[in-house]
């Protein structure tokens, strides 16, 4: 598999980058794109910058935004990933409600991930019968997880439904993630990785160190497209 890795120095740096990608996925025209986010400190980072930098530069209501995962909780929590990029991004720039389709957190869970796959299956063009989104922005866990798809649900990588209900092993929060098989259709899939706390499961993970088949997120693996692990200084590794 091809990946590239691209080490910043800076958190803004690696947003600036982050906005290139986004821009050269988005391209010319006026072709509409889908996008699955992530939640976390590092996207909260980069939703800010792009909301300071990028207000005007980029045609936001051609982009359709979606969520790679949700924490089962309602959309004014402080823990809902909704809200932290409502907060950092929408609210600071020219978008569209229509553009945004939100998973309900506070929904039956096992509803919620009906609800939500069907979706994604009606606003998300299919690639061998599966929805592939243009970029998926994903975060990578100190225990290797990725979206909400953690070692003690790691079947979820192979799993053939669009979305599941996941379970956070130390809080059994429950969860709603997209699958690893929507996932690596993607054609397009960030990580976005910083702090010296996740060095070492990157270590693991990107140098195939023993046990890295236990971390979910060593088993993102884009079927047909293209995979970018954007990491500041110190998440970065020795290759």
């Amino acid at each position: 598999m091809n990946y590239k890795i691209d080490v910043s120095k800076s958190i803004d740096e690696l947003s600036e980058k982050f906005a290139q990608i986004l821009l050269e996925v988005l391209g010319h025209g006026k072709k509409p794109i889908n996008i699955a986010l992530s939640g976390g400190s590092t996207p909260k980072a980069v939703f800010d910058f792009l909301a300071e930098y990028y207000k005007t530069k980029i045609d936001w209501n051609r982009i359709n935004f979606f969520w790679g995962d949700e924490r089962c909780v309602p959309s004014n929590h402080p823990e809902n990933n909704y809200l932290m990029t409502q907060e950092y991004l929408f609210n600071k720039i020219n978008i569209s409600p229509k553009n945004i389709f939100k998973i309900d957190g506070g929904n039956n869970p096992k509803l919620e991930t009906q609800k939500y796959s069907e979706v994604i299956r009606k606003n998300v063009p299919l690639e061998n019968g599966i929805p592939s989104f243009d970029l998926i922005m994903l975060g990578l866990g100190k225990d290797g997880h990725t979206a909400s798809i953690f070692q003690n649900n790691i079947k979820l990588i192979m799993d053939k439904t669009i979305c599941a209900v996941a379970e956070q092993p130390v809080t059994h929060q429950k969860r709603i993630t997209l699958t690893g098989t929507v996932i690596n259709n993607a054609k397009k899939i960030v990580f976005l990785v910083t702090g010296e706390s996740k060095n070492k499961t990157v270590d693991i993970i990107l140098n195939k160190k023993e046990g890295y088949e236990k971390f979910p997120a060593a088993h993102i693996i884009p079927a047909n497209g293209d995979l970018v692990w954007l990491l500041d200084n110190e998440a970065m590794t020795n290759f």
